[in-house]
């Protein structure tokens, strides 16, 4: 038996036994990560997502969901989203928002998310005219894009409601509006 100076050599049965192996891990791998699998419609939405800014700012209506990949009620409404994309392609805009991105911060506390599925709904000026909180039905999303492309009332639906900016902090501006420290904020859940 011949050996090379690096140890033992592979004939050509062992090599082609190794290389088989190689392909079956790299496929297993592959597939218990998904990587096989076609995208998921939330996956698929998030990544053809118009960067927000751009969105707020090229005269369409704009739909901004902030969500989560583990979030049944986000995935469960994705198939509906993903519809409504689809059919109002470049007429709304439909912008995801991961909520376990660090990069989204900023938005998640300009916006004040403290459950998802939210929906923040602006007009085609890019205006914040109303939110929606909790997961949505086909209907339900189908009517509030209506309403966005028509600049219309947003539908009067349970969980949706207009916004309002507050010009001033009302504890600063009214000695009687002070709250007592055992009070909490919407977002403590305390």
């Amino acid at each position: 038996m011949t050996s090379s100076p690096s140890g033992s050599s592979l004939g050509p049965k062992e090599r082609l036994l190794l290389g088989v192996v190689a392909a079956v891990l790299a496929f297993a791998v592959l597939w218990l990560r998904g990587g096989l699998h076609p995208a998921a419609p939330l996956e698929r939405l998030a990544r053809q997502s118009p960067d927000l800014q751009v969105a707020l700012t090229n005269g369409k209506p704009t739909l901004v969901e902030f969500y989560a990949d583990w979030c049944e009620a986000c995935r469960s409404m994705a198939p509906a989203m993903e519809t409504l994309e689809s059919q109002r392609r470049g007429q709304l805009n439909l912008v995801l928002l991961n909520v376990d991105n660090p990069r989204w911060q900023p938005e998640l506390d300009r916006y004040a998310v403290n459950g998802i599925p939210q929906l923040e709904l602006f007009n085609a000026k890019g205006d914040n005219v109303g939110r929606s909180i909790g997961a949505r039905t086909s209907a339900e999303l189908q009517a509030i894009g209506q309403a966005l492309l028509a600049d219309a009332p947003i539908p009067a639906l349970p969980g949706v409601g207009k916004v309002s900016q507050l010009d001033e902090d009302p504890l600063q501006s009214s000695p009687s509006a002070s709250l007592s420290a055992s009070q909490v904020g919407p977002r403590s859940h305390g």
